[in-house]
């Protein structure tokens, strides 16, 4: 499990003072204003960058960030992904999980049948859904009890109720 989680990327420059246009990964994408230090990738290092303001505009967010007053330092920032360390986060409770946590998981039936693992997740207006990879792409609704069974981060295993010829 990596001590970084993504949660944004710097897609372009606001304005002429300093501002940043960031494509948020976060969900509500407001949720990347919840976290300072920022980190940016930077030669395959982390930097951490303190974030002096933000907030949400039109479709996207907007931040302005210590030591760079103005658009020509921060127009080499563009492209550049941001991260969060892990313990940034707040804790769940218990039967709770951040996505990033899923994905890598093995997941099997209830009868040992290994379907692949999470390659990510996705929202739907009813629920979450689980795409898993394996000899083929399978998209499993997470309904705890009725689907997912069971959820053992330290097995690094999604126990499902789930045909494997579906």
């Amino acid at each position: 499990m990596s001590d970084w989680l993504l949660v944004g990327q710097i897609a372009g420059l606001y304005g002429v003072m300093g501002w940043i246009k960031v494509i948020s990964h976060t969900q509500p994408r407001a949720g990347i204003l919840n976290y300072n230090p920022l980190y940016l990738r930077n030669d395959g290092d982390w930097q951490p960058l303190e974030v002096q303001a933000g907030r949400l505009q039109g479709k996207g967010v907007i931040l302005k960030l210590s030591g760079y007053a103005d658009r020509n330092a921060c127009a080499p920032l563009v492209g550049r992904d941001m991260a969060i360390r892990r313990e940034q986060l707040p804790p769940l409770p218990p039967n709770e999980y951040y996505w990033t946590d899923l994905q890598g998981l093995q997941v099997v039936t209830q009868q040992g049948v290994a379907l692949g693992t999470v390659e990510r997740l996705f929202e739907t207006g009813a629920n979450d859904v689980l795409v898993v990879g394996g000899e083929r792409e399978r998209l499993i609704p997470f309904i705890r009890d009725e689907v997912i069974l069971k959820v053992d981060l330290a097995q690094g295993v999604i126990q499902v109720d789930w045909d494997p010829t579906f």
